[in-house]
């Protein structure tokens, strides 16, 4: 895999020892990589396509949580550490193509290949400092700053996902998103 690849030195024969600890699956748009009430049992890695982490509000609402594009990971970290049902439902956008690494095979494979450790910690690293900001500009900026801030700093979505999407994801109505896509023109 090329993305780790840019991240730690692999020789061939480690890139053969991952391969083995790995499962592809292809998903259609709209299936589910993971349904809450369901135990987390894997990481997901994006290779191509878009996936969507969100859930059911008490209004009833689906609430996004976080997208990911290709050379992204997502889970349910909560649900795969601690063997719980998760909250969260995970679900293409487009058609796409993940691999997957069940919870239990990482930590062998950690074992194999050490310097797996530092591309994985790096990753976790990358997660929780861009969790960190997004929570950060929701306190400290209006919503329309939010949403121009979002637009500009990630195009590749405003392009593909759906624009309710964005709206969830940002904290907005949909009609609201509207009327700020419209004031941009």
């Amino acid at each position: 895999m090329q993305h780790i690849r840019n991240h730690v030195d692999l020789s061939e024969n480690e890139l053969v020892i991952f391969l083995k600890y790995v499962e592809i699956h292809q998903f259609k748009k709209k299936e589910y990589v993971l349904q809450e009430s369901k135990v987390c049992k894997y990481l997901y890695f994006v290779e191509k396509g878009c996936l969507r982490m969100y859930f059911i509000n008490r209004k009833g609402v689906e609430q996004i949580t976080q997208f990911a594009l290709e050379g992204w990971w997502i889970s349910d970290h909560q649900s795969l550490i601690n063997h719980s049902p998760t909250q969260y439902n995970i679900q293409a956008i487009e058609e796409t193509s993940i691999v997957l690494i069940e919870k239990q095979q990482l930590d062998k494979m950690l074992i194999e290949i050490p310097q797996l450790e530092k591309y994985f910690r790096r990753m976790l690293q990358k997660d929780v400092a861009g969790a960190q900001l997004r929570s950060k500009l929701l306190y400290e900026m209006s919503k329309e700053e939010f949403y121009y801030h979002f637009s500009t700093s990630f195009p590749e979505f405003m392009l593909r996902v759906p624009q309710y999407m964005i709206a969830s994801y940002l904290g907005l109505t949909p009609e609201y998103l509207s009327e700020l896509r419209k004031k941009k023109q």
